[in-house]
Parts: C-alpha cells; structure tokens; sequence
C-alpha cells in the first residue's frame, strides 16, 4: 500500500506500481538513496542502492556540494538537468531551497548559452517536438505526451531566443527552463506542465551547416504554412489538453503580435515576452517613482530604446495603469517615447508598423538615443532593444544631469545583451540611478554603500500568473489580471528593500509572492466571470492548496 505525505499527483494513477529498476527508472517516483529499509524489501530494491538510507536534506547537501564543485555555468546546468531526470523531487528540494543560486543557472543568463549547445546537448526526451512534418498529425503527436493532465504549456518557435536569434529547435531549452520556474516559483505540479517546440525550420545558417543540429535543415516555412502548422497545433491543444493555459514564448515581434491578437479571445493564452515583461516593468516603475521627487506613475516621461514586443507591451500596460487611474488614453500615451534603430519615432517617418504609430508622436526627430535623452529629458529609460551598451556613458551621464535619481532599467538578455551594467549605471550616474536588469548583477560597492541591483526577472510574474488562471480555471487571460499581477509585486517591495537599492523583492519571497499574484489573478477571473471552477470561500488558502511541494511520498 503506498500512503503519501501529501495528496499523489493525478498522473500517477497507475494500473500497477513500479518496483526494482522501474522504480528507480522513473524520476517522478525515485528517491534514490532515500529509499527506507522496508521500502527497499517490499518494492524490490534490495542491492540495487548503497545500503544506507539518507534523508531528503542529506541528499540536498550532497546535490550541493556537486553542483558547487562544477567549474563552469554549462557544467552546472547540465548537472541540475542530469538529476531532473533522475529524482524530479529533489531537483526541485534543491532549487527552491537555494532559488538565489540556482535561478541564473536554470534559467537566464546560462540557459541562452544552453540553447545555442541544446542540440549537442541533448540527452533525454523532456518536452514534445512538433515539426512541419507532423503537419495533419498534430493532435496524435500532443498524444504521445505520457503525463498529464496537462494544464500549462510553454511553446516556442525559436526564432527569437532571449537576445541570441533565430535558434530553431535549439530553443526547447527555454520552454523547459521556463516551466521549471512554474514549479519552483509558484508550486504549479510538473506533471501538469508541458514543454513545445514548435520546429518550423531556422533562417540560422550555422545550425543549418550543423551536421549534428537536431531540427529540420532547411528554413522557416512560408507565412501561410508556418499559420496552418500554428492553427494546428492551438486545435490540437483543444482538443486534447482542452483545459491547459498556453504561453507563447520567444516568438519574433511580427508574429507573437500577430499571433496574441488572433488567439487571445479564443483560447486560454498569452505572451510572456509581450504582457509578462510588461507587468514585471510596470511592478519596477511603481516601486522606483516611491523614490522620486514627485512620486506619480503619470508624471513621469519614459523612454524606451526598443521598439518590440516587449517595449510596446510595457507602453500598453502603462497605458491601460494610468487609464484605470483616471489619465486619458491620449495623455497617457504622451508619456511614452520609442527610439527604434533609425531614431526616435515620431509622426513623420513612413517606415512605422503598427504597433509603432500607436505610440508615434508629433515632434522633431531625432536620430539616436542620445539625441532623444538630450531632446526629451526623460525621468526614465528602459532598454529592450537586445543590442548591448547601448547605454553608453554620454547617455546615462544626461540622464543623470537632468534627473535627481535617473531610472535606468537595462533589461536585455542575457547578460551579454545588457544595455549597461549596473556598475556603469552606478558609476556614470554618481551612484544615483534606480537601476535594474533583465539578467543578475552582483551588488555594487559605490560612495561607501553597497547597492543592491533590482532584476527585473519575469519569474516574479508569469508562474503565478498561471497558477491563478490554471486554479480558477480561466478561460481567458486578460490585460487587467498582469495589471493586478504588477500591482502585487510593487506591493512587495517594502522600505528596507528600497533602502538597498532594490526595486523588486529578494528571490527568496518569491513563492509568498507567486500566492500573492495568484491569489489576485483568480479573484480577478472570478469577479469577471472567466472562472470555470467554483469560487472557493478563502481565494488564498484555495491557492494554498493547489502548491506542490517536493516532499518525498511514504510507499509502503
């Protein structure tokens, strides 16, 4: 008889229990050494592990120490991936426990450098591949996924990894990392997680020189087969996974516009790089103005360098934070400026797509950054261009003479893409800018004081996100449930926070923080009448409930 310390995960309904190597082979199930001396005579395990039996906080010490005596970051992070498949429970004892260390190794800044080796690295089946191949056969593929149900797919193309490029198949590296983060951050079950790649060719000429690259040779399939491959696989997500939130991922801006705007109504789905980094952003802004002179999200006059996906949806969601305060749709989208590669966009340029003419306005061009710092004397400045030290000195230099306390948010990744490093930020400001980053920076030792850079990580949005939407089971995601996600986050940050230089909490809150954001996010579907399941008396213990832990399961 098994008899778990907590409830047993609805994938693990078996018609039979693993025993002996089986058991040992399954890492939802394994424990390793942990395994007790009556567990090893009733399953079977008897001689098949070192006779002595460790605890769970033993086995993280151990991992630990291994992780640690990796030379590299790559060493690292195939290590953490090499015991995810081998003990999914301890690998995430062990990321939780120690997020600090093992974030930048999971996920950015190393996970870029992962994928760009993902093909050469590649050791064990962990997520689904979807080709231009299985075109027809979409739904029998999604079929093959052995665990479920499955209520949270991350999906990408790899067409835009991080600030790397046109990755291909190679980018299944940032779906895994992501949902690892749902696990770790905001306790959604990884058995309810679903990582896709969708392998529609690659424009990337050195993998496609690759003998060894693992995805289709050849390159991205033309507009109208690459939307039927798409249309496909969101009908075989009905069809088959019918209650699972789908994000899109490191999608080119063209199409992840496109693509949100097509399914949003639709389907249960979003775009992080789109309305997850907007939300973080937002969450940024409203805790760094607590540190300006006139402390007013709409007094301030922001600049963005980048005029992407993730630069138009930050603007959107400023936009709609200040229209639920009252500020008009035009003023409030007076205070945001682009500058994109040919200059500040302005009314009077005939090269502007869409989503740049939202946010066009009519005034003097000008022809680079710091030609618009100089021109507009912005309180803030936020990168998300992907082209690093695009905060060069002369910028950040007129920044500062014009501000008090300059925002500088450098949010590229991953490192190597970042605008300016917090050092340069402290440094060229005189140790007065509000600084954060997409990617970690150490803390700056600057004026006698240790600074403490703020990083503007997704992960402090997105995972509990979805576990407000996935325990409410919403049928849609909305612009106003990343507004009360930002607006949780901000409120986390308190005053000792802020007196280091921070401007986002400490990692180590991040699953209080993930319950918080949950807990908004499903009154907010509730309230809005997208919710599916019934509305609990107590919203957060509701959410509490719903958290897994990575305790090891008593089976015998």
């Amino acid at each position: 008889m098994i008899v778990s310390e907590q409830p047993a995960s609805p994938t693990r309904r078996r018609a039979r229990f693993p025993t002996g190597v089986d058991l040992l082979h399954d890492p939802t199930l394994n424990k390793g050494t942990a395994f007790s001396e009556e567990e090893r005579t009733k399953l079977g395990l008897k001689g098949l592990l070192p006779p002595r039996s460790l605890t769970q906080e033993q086995q993280v010490q151990k991992a630990l120490d291994n992780f640690h005596r990796e030379s590299s970051d790559i060493a690292k992070y195939l290590y953490l991936m090499s015991l995810q498949d081998r003990n999914e429970r301890l690998f995430y004892r062990v990321v939780i426990d120690h997020l600090q260390d093992m974030m930048p190794i999971v996920y950015t800044p190393t996970v870029g450098q992962a994928c760009q080796l993902y093909g050469h690295l590649w050791q064990r089946p962990r997520g689904l591949f979807i080709s231009a191949q299985d075109r027809g056969s979409v739904a029998r593929v999604m079929r093959n996924w052995p665990r479920g149900p499955v209520r949270a797919i991350v999906v990408t193309d790899g067409e835009r990894i991080l600030g790397l490029g046109d990755l291909g198949a190679n980018g299944m590296g940032i779906p895994v990392g992501k949902l690892s983060l749902y696990t770790a951050c905001a306790g959604i079950d990884p058995a309810w997680c679903l990582p896709v790649t969708l392998d529609v060719g690659t424009n990337n000429d050195a993998l496609l020189g690759d003998p060894l690259y693992s995805g289709l040779p050849h390159h991205r399939l033309p507009r109208e087969e690459y939307d039927s491959l798409i249309d496909e696989f969101m009908e075989g997500v009905a069809q088959v996974f019918p209650r699972a939130l789908v994000q899109f991922e490191d999608f080119a801006s063209a199409n992840a516009f496109r693509l949100l705007e097509k399914y949003r109504h639709s389907a249960c789905c979003f775009n992080d790089d789109i309305q997850g980094t907007a939300a973080m952003c937002l969450a940024g802004l409203d805790s760094a103005i607590r540190l300006l002179p006139v402390p007013e999200l709409g007094a301030q006059t922001i600049l963005f360098q980048g005029a992407g996906e993730a630069g138009i949806g930050i603007a959107d969601l400023l936009v709609a934070a200040l229209m639920a305060d009252g500020v008009s749709e035009s003023a409030a989208k007076d205070r945001c400026w682009f500058v994109d590669s040919k200059g500040l966009v302005v009314t009077s340029r005939g090269d502007l797509s869409e989503q740049k003419r939202a946010y066009a306005h009519d005034h003097e061009a000008a022809p680079d950054l710091l030609s618009a710092v100089k021109l507009l004397k912005p309180t803030a400045l936020i990168g998300v261009s992907g082209q690093p030290h695009t905060f060069t000195r002369p910028v950040i230099e007129t920044m500062a003479a014009a501000n008090e306390k300059p925002v500088i948010f450098a949010l590229s990744n991953p490192t190597s893409k970042s605008e300016c490093t917090a050092e340069e930020a402290y440094a060229w400001s005189g140790g007065r800018a509000i600084f954060a980053s997409g990617s970690p920076f150490a803390p700056v030792a600057y004026g006698g004081r240790t600074i403490v850079p703020g990083q503007a990580n997704n992960a402090y949005i997105f995972p509990g996100l979805a576990l407000g939407v996935i325990a409410s089971g919403a049928r849609h995601v909305t612009d106003a449930m990343f507004l009360e996600a930002a607006r949780a986050l901000s409120a986390a940050v308190g005053h000792s926070d802020l007196a280091q230089g921070r401007i986002f909490p400490p990692l180590e809150r991040i699953r209080e923080i993930s319950r918080s954001i949950a807990t908004v996010v499903a009154a907010r579907a509730y309230d809005a009448g997208l919710a599916t399941t019934p509305r609990p008396n107590d919203i957060g213990a509701f959410i509490d409930g719903q958290m897994y832990e990575p305790r090891y399961a008593t089976y015998v």
